[in-house]
């Protein structure tokens, strides 16, 4: 065989005179990574060839021969016995070229009016549509999971933090709380992403459009896309939506990043603020007293490669001109890995939350540490009539008496605390308890029980929406 006619075997051989280099066709292929868009890109073709039919282009006899055909190869792919070929480059001519050697010339008629660019546009838009819709499942069940725990820990008391320093009492509910609002925001992202996402290209073909009387609108019916694309040329090079969604996913690995933290932190030994199942730990090798949280630590890992994709993708773009360019291929790799990581993570935590143990003695101890009392103290200063500049004063030396003392404001006497104010009475000890402090709060946001019961309620009623 001649060169000439080894080029010839490629799809768009015609205009080449010598076949591709060994290394080059394994350096541009793309078909190890993209394969896995194949039910896609069949779905896809399925709905190109149904149209074609309808306007004419293809008999009724052609389209049903190629559908046949590529039901055929869509099963012999999910058996495991399809051959990818690299010298085929990618997924789409993979698929052609085994239809192609099934029906015979008719297969080659599939592509009619249409091209790659505009194909891999439609195929990684159905793919990020259906991952979408399976990410969003595991983030509804990750709320429910915290909706759970915070509902069985609403009254369930521990020190709030501000620079990790103890600030205020709060209710472990009213924390889980706070993480689930972060996940309502990533869902509200994740909707409103896949909105963008679900438009088609289709039809676009290189970058102009195409001569044939396709039908659009038909074709975006089939496949459940909103709508067709409006500008040939954008369609084929935008990849805004896979950017959005990489972004949707570094801000809620950012969420569970920070989960993590505190679930690190709260399983030491200096906390001991909960315990997780061990199956979600690991041992050491060498110290066998260890119990550690690799789930939440890989989770906090898993995030900066997520954050890495997000901005790969921004700069794959940035310096492309019009249309389509080959650079777009590198799209699919950064793609691909975030909905991996993401829906995992998603997995491991919406498993692992409802199995978390608060050891709330423990909390409550620390709690009591801290004077985290101290507002409550001048809040009660303030309603007696004292300036609340004052009255922060009168407590800051309140608070450096009790770290002589090395005693909590709750543990001194009505004598002592008269000391610093005159206007205290016996009804301060119902404010410098840790239990007055947190219902004490008792509004829209706040930690009182009874406004975290009112939360997840609301919470439960919005949920999925």
């Amino acid at each position: 065989m001649t060169d000439q006619n080894k080029s010839a075997e490629k799809p768009w051989g015609g205009r080449f005179s010598e076949p591709t280099d060994a290394f080059v066709e394994r350096f541009t292929a793309s078909v190890g990574f993209d394969q896995r868009l194949y039910h896609h890109d069949i779905t896809g073709s399925i709905a190109h060839a149904t149209m074609l039919a309808e306007v004419g282009v293809l008999t009724a006899d052609e389209k049903d021969q190629i559908i046949a055909g590529l039901d055929e190869v869509r099963a012999e792919i999910e058996s495991g016995a399809f051959e990818w070929s690299v010298s085929l480059e990618d997924v789409h001519m993979n698929i052609e070229a085994s239809l192609t050697r099934r029906i015979g010339i008719t297969g080659k008629k599939l592509h009619t009016g249409r091209s790659r660019n505009d194909q891999v546009a439609t195929d990684i838009r159905l793919y990020l549509r259906d991952e979408i819709d399976v990410i969003a499942e595991e983030l509804t069940r990750l709320q429910a999971g915290l909706l759970d725990l915070a509902e069985r820990e609403a009254e369930t008391i521990m020190p709030g933090f501000t620079h990790l320093q103890t600030a205020q009492p709060v209710t472990f509910g009213h924390h889980l709380l706070a993480w689930y609002e972060m996940l309502v925001r990533d869902a509200e992202r994740l909707r409103d992403c896949r909105k963008r996402v679900n438009v088609m290209p289709l039809g676009a073909a290189a970058l102009a459009g195409t001569t044939y009387p396709i039908d659009r609108a038909m074709t975006a019916r089939l496949l459940g896309f909103d709508r067709a694309s409006e500008n040939s040329l954008d369609s084929v090079s935008d990849r805004d939506f896979a950017i959005e969604f990489c972004g949707f996913a570094a801000l809620l690995m950012t969420h569970l990043s920070r989960f993590s933290e505190e679930l690190v932190l709260w399983t030491s030994a200096q906390f001991d603020f909960v315990d997780l199942p061990d199956r979600f730990c690991t041992g050491s090798s060498i110290m066998p007293q260890k119990k550690n949280p690799d789930v939440p630590e890989l989770v906090r890992g898993k995030t900066g490669r997520v954050n890495g994709h997000l901005i790969s993708l921004l700069t794959l773009m940035k310096g492309q001109p019009l249309a389509y360019n080959k650079d777009n291929q590198e799209d699919k790799e950064p793609l691909f890995d975030t909905v991996d990581t993401v829906k995992g993570c998603l997995k491991a935590y919406a498993d692992m939350v409802p199995a978390i143990r608060a050891r709330a003695d423990n909390m409550r101890t620390a709690a009591k540490k801290g004077f985290s009392t101290a507002t409550d103290l001048a809040d009660y200063l303030v309603k007696q009539g004292v300036a609340f500049r004052d009255a922060h004063e009168i407590v800051g030396k309140a608070v450096a008496f009790g770290v002589a003392q090395k005693r909590d404001l709750s543990d001194m006497t009505l004598a002592e605390l008269q000391q610093f104010s005159d206007v205290i009475g016996d009804d301060v000890f119902d404010v410098l308890t840790l239990e007055g402090s947190v219902q004490a709060r008792d509004h829209l946001g706040g930690t009182a029980p009874k406004q975290v019961r009112a939360a997840i309620a609301r919470a439960r009623a919005g949920l999925g929406d």
